[in-house]
């Protein structure tokens, strides 16, 4: 496995119909949207999903969803400990911080892609706090127009505790995005992943996730096919540094919409413009 030694840009171009791609808790659920009107979806919320999908490829992952977790730890700190190395680390009287950081990014592909803060209470003097910082960069998706949001009133009819009189129904309320198109862009440091060990191997895998982002990632507020990818384009530099600005790749990518109220894909058009050396591989969703 080799270290990464090139710069890589990304972007995914992904669509929501009839479902809340990222709910904000402060509103009600709602479908994040910003002032303006149009919808995103966090950063969290992508790697949460990219974590995922690393996860059902296999990989070992350290910041595991409690409904989607594949071992017996039910913390963060039960994982860390179960990691022999960084259980005696956490023991010792002197916690070496670089050797914390070196094992957990052998142990955990998200470590090594996203990087994570460790702070640990431990037996010797005072614990452990390491930061590490990933080479792998997310933005906020964004939605190419603004968006249209539906919300419906939701009742329970059933009693959740047992009684000879019938409880009062529960009212709800449930939201979802009617149609939106998002983009979001990310890249790949080679600086910060020379540190962190992430490998050309790793690229890949982050790249197939991309690619399949929202398979095994269905929920009632999510239906299975209500979210879709439909392009992944990755830009892959011949240098540490890149031949261009990651702001300049990403603005290559430009898309607009044919008609006055679109409702699918297909009804936008989608351009990259040429870059002198640097060519962008394109990917349909899976």
């Amino acid at each position: 496995m080799s270290n990464l030694d090139h710069k890589i840009d990304f972007a995914v171009i992904l669509s929501v119909h009839n479902a809340n791609p990222n709910g904000d808790p402060l509103n009600g659920n709602r479908p994040r949207q910003n002032y303006d009107g149009y919808g995103e979806i966090s950063d969290v919320a992508i790697k949460r999903k990219i974590r995922n999908r690393l996860q059902d490829m296999g990989e070992t992952i350290f910041v595991q969803s409690n409904d989607r977790k594949n071992d017996e730890f039910n913390s963060l700190r039960e994982r860390a400990d179960g990691n022999a190395e960084l259980s005696q680390i956490l023991k010792s009287k002197s916690v070496s911080s670089d050797d914390f950081a070196r094992v957990a990014c052998q142990e955990w592909i998200d470590v090594r892609s996203f990087g994570q803060v460790f702070a640990f209470k431990g037996s010797g003097s005072g614990g452990v706090s390491v930061g590490v910082r990933g080479p792998v960069s997310i933005h906020t998706a964004r939605s190419v127009d603004p968006i249209d949001i539906s919300s419906m009133q939701i009742t329970k009819s059933v009693n959740s505790e047992s009684g000879k009189d019938r409880g009062s129904d529960t009212m709800g309320m449930k939201h979802r995005v009617d149609f939106g198109l998002y983009v979001f862009y990310g890249s790949v440091n080679t600086q910060l992943a020379e540190k962190t060990g992430f490998t050309n191997e790793d690229a890949d895998k982050i790249k197939q996730a991309l690619v399949t982002l929202f398979e095994n990632d269905l929920s009632s507020a999510r239906p299975d096919g209500s979210m879709e990818v439909h392009k992944v384009y990755w830009w892959e530099h011949s240098s540490k540094l890149g031949q261009y600005s990651s702001a300049k790749v990403h603005r290559s990518l430009n898309i607009t919409s044919k008609t006055d109220e679109p409702r699918s894909f297909e009804d936008y058009a989608v351009e990259v413009y040429a870059l002198d050396g640097l060519k962008a591989e394109v990917l349909d969703g899976q």
